[in-house]
């Protein structure tokens, strides 16, 4: 799937933004990954180990990641990288790289097409360029600071994405990748009456829920425990698209273990309903509209 750093709206070259170049590398980084992505998916020797967290790594993985740094190395010499297979330091200060060659391993190893190679760029910490290239849903989606944020699906041209104006959680779609670690962080009830006062709930999954939060297709998607690498780039697609990106906590940006990104009209009762102690209804209720 090959997407030009373009401007997708004219089809002409994308100036004017002080990331342009970044997007456009990002972009070309993408493209490699999916080569070899899709090359080693449901192949029948693809060679899959246990991390110590129990998690597994395939030869996909470790080859994706190797193929970024490299490309980094000879087009980005001076930038730091970060990525989930050979690690790295976070860096607050100056221009780092953050990858996680791919997003979904567990899908991509039992042959679900629901994976997606993530690569940001981050300057002082924040997210200034960010990709999420699924291949084997014929779908990408990109933003830059003050470019906008952009998806596109097989060969259609790329469209422009915007959040979605629902502003009751009674009227809205909310997406989790799992109920793990809900409990762990004591939020599992408070989860449960969210949801419940939700109008849907759908288990889309690690980057795709918040892609779907940028599309408008979802209005809520949240994990209390994921890594720095799962969240950069999903940061600024949200944001780009009109969209809020904060911790459970409130504190903005992927930094802080755990996310919550949503349309923006929800976000303030949706950190509410999550908040730990005891759940309750009532705080629920009013975010929803009289007898919803």
């Amino acid at each position: 799937m090959s997407t030009p750093a373009q401007d997708p709206a004219t089809g002409t070259a994308a100036t004017g933004t002080h990331y342009s170049d970044d997007l456009s590398l990002a972009l070309n980084l993408a493209n490699a990954a999916d080569d070899l992505t899709m090359d080693r998916f449901e192949a029948g020797d693809l060679q899959i180990e246990t991390k110590p967290d129990l998690t597994p790594v395939s030869d996909a993985d470790t080859a994706t990641e190797s193929r970024l740094r490299e490309l980094l190395f000879t087009h980005r010499p001076d930038d730091a990288v970060l990525g989930e297979e050979f690690g790295g330091d976070v860096t607050l200060t100056g221009r780092q790289w953050v990858i996680d060659p791919i997003d979904g391993t567990k899908n991509f190893v039992r042959g679900v097409p629901v994976w997606a190679t993530l690569i940001s760029l981050l300057v002082d910490g924040k997210p200034v360029v960010g990709v999420v290239s699924a291949p084997g849903l014929a779908r990408r989606w990109w933003a830059a600071e003050g470019m906008g944020a952009w998806r596109t699906f097989g060969a259609h041209q790329a469209r422009r994405m915007n959040v979605s104006k629902v502003s009751d959680i009674a009227d809205s779609s909310i997406s989790l990748s799992s109920l793990d670690g809900w409990r762990t962080v004591g939020r599992r009830d408070q989860l449960v009456a969210l949801t419940d006062s939700a109008w849907r709930l759908r288990g889309f999954g690690d980057f795709w829920s918040y892609c779907m939060v940028a599309e408008g297709t979802v209005d809520v998607a949240a994990e209390p425990e994921v890594s720095l690498w799962d969240l950069a780039a999903l940061d600024v697609i949200v944001r780009e698209a009109g969209g809020t990106f904060t911790s459970l906590d409130g504190t903005p940006g992927p930094h802080e273990g755990s996310a919550v990104a949503s349309n923006g009209l929800l976000q303030d009762a949706v950190l509410s309903a999550l908040e730990p102690g005891e759940s309750s209804g009532n705080q629920l209720d009013s975010c929803s509209p009289a007898g919803a």
